[in-house]
């Protein structure tokens, strides 16, 4: 038995390939496939079965696309009712993979329809040697039950028993491979480590030390994370069977005049996916901020429209490209072409620009003391601002400025702080697009202002291994 992981920053998604000799099965695939048929070439193994544990909430599967590729057989909940070619698979059916026997256990509790797949390499012996458990045990955590509205209780309760019932009725050695990590929405507080064994969870995962049932549900159904906007779509678009990503079109390359026109047409949006500096210094008005380089697909799938035409602004065609993939990842799969040239052809066409001035840490902690009629914003997670906050300032996580900015005055002036700059530049232009006129950025947040010495260092902004959500 073989086993290879695909880790997805920002997603913090795990996928597996599980091999035996000649053939072997892709676990929980992403939308971006090649790293399978790459991998299993390397291996010089066949992809015969894709294994999809449940219907995804946080990102979009890529199991049309590798059945197509390889003609794979797909596995998925016989509950889950999918609308695509499949073989539907429920509590104690089996199969075989060469030497490897795979065992269906229904664990429901992150979502209604959510199995796993126990595997016994019977070249080595009779007992179960791993489980892919999809989002029901993570590592120091499980999944979150409260996705799906008015269902949290009865899912909570589930999933109680698909943990003390069914998982931890494996044996200790057995290896848990989870389809997400630390900084995954899908939970509240994964570990780092990318696997783990039934053993070490038994022992040392908070929610299994929670004997009493009612106890564990209400841990699980209140002060839960908030979930973003994609998480409601993606199950129902896996489910149906996702658009395979061959049949979307190319990306446009535009000059200006042509960006600026297609800008201007009705449902498209304009998306800078450069770093919050370059955004401050000019963009095109009325962009969305995502920077590239931060959480971009899971912060893309809560924020943008995805029923819009989607227009880039980046740095280079390289980066379009990427852009492209990892907003598919999440659904977005309108994107129809970037801007060649950049920002510096943008100018030199004589196009109207956009600003968000950049404030230091130390400026910042100069205007607290100085403008009482300084609103500041900080947009980072309500847990994050609870350890550590600048005196005075209004806590509205970044992606509620969409809807809360009404609470504040667009009379003042703003500006906005995260942990290091990249949510509050998300958030600058929200409420620019909102019409707030007099937005700052402060460059290095709570990071910065902590590393100068004007407030304690937050556990939370510092902690490693952690992409920064909401």
């Amino acid at each position: 038995m073989y086993v290879e992981q695909f880790f997805v920053k920002g997603l913090a998604h795990s996928s597996y390939l599980l091999g035996g000799t000649d053939t072997c099965a892709i676990v929980d695939p992403q939308r971006d496939i090649e790293v399978y048929l790459h991998a299993a070439e390397e291996m010089g193994m066949k992809i015969t079965h894709i294994l999809e544990t449940h219907l995804h909430a946080d990102f979009i599967s890529g199991h049309l696309d590798l059945a197509d590729a390889t003609g794979a057989v797909i596995y998925a909940p016989k509950s889950a009712k999918c609308r695509f070619r499949h073989r539907a698979v429920a509590e104690g059916d089996s199969f075989r993979i060469e030497n490897m026997s795979i065992r269906v256990l229904e664990t429901p509790g992150h979502t209604p329809e959510h199995i796993s797949y126990v595997v016994t390499d019977r070249s080595r012996g009779k007992e179960p040697a791993a489980v892919f458990c999809g989002d029901t045990l993570f590592v120091g955590d499980v999944g979150r039950p409260d996705l799906f509205p008015g269902k949290a209780r009865d899912l909570a309760h589930k999933l109680y028993d698909s943990l003390h019932g069914k998982l931890m009725a494996l044996p200790d050695f057995c290896d848990v491979y989870p389809a997400h990590g630390a900084g995954s929405l899908c939970g509240r507080a994964m570990g780092a480590k990318r696997w783990t064994t039934i053993g070490y969870e038994r022992r040392c995962n908070p929610a299994l030390q929670i004997p009493d049932r009612e106890q564990f549900i209400r841990s699980l159904t209140t002060d839960m994370p908030a979930a973003p906007d994609h998480f409601s779509r993606c199950s129902a678009i896996n489910g149906k069977g996702p658009a395979r990503v061959h049949t979307l079109p190319g990306i446009l390359l535009m000059d200006p005049a042509r960006f600026s026109k297609a800008a201007g047409k009705k449902n498209t949006i304009v998306l800078d996916i450069r770093s919050y500096d370059a955004f401050g210094g000019q963009h095109v008005p009325g962009a969305y901020n995502i920077d590239i380089s931060g959480n971009f697909s899971t912060f893309a799938g809560w924020v943008l429209p995805p029923d819009h035409d989607i227009l880039l602004v980046a740095g280079s065609g390289e980066e379009a490209y990427e852009a492209g993939v990892l907003l598919r990842r999440v659904g977005l799969d309108r994107v129809v072409g970037y801007l060649d040239g950049g920002m510096f052809e943008w100018s030199r066409q004589g196009l109207p620009t956009g600003h968000v001035p950049q404030v230091s840490v130390r400026e910042l902690n100069q205007l607290m003391k100085g403008r009482s009629e300084l609103t500041l914003v900080d947009v980072r997670a309500a847990g994050e601002y609870e350890a550590v906050h600048i005196e005075g300032a209004v806590n509205i996580p970044a992606p509620d400025l969409r809807t809360r900015h009404g609470s504040l005055k667009k009379s003042r002036p703003v500006a906005v702080i995260c942990s290091t700059g990249h949510r509050s530049s998300l958030s600058a232009s929200l409420l620019k697009q909102a019409g707030f006129a007099n937005v700052c950025n402060v460059a290095g947040g709570m990071t910065g202002y902590s590393a100068a010495g004007f407030s304690p260092e937050c556990p939370m902004c510092v902690a490693p291994h952690v992409p920064r959500t909401s």
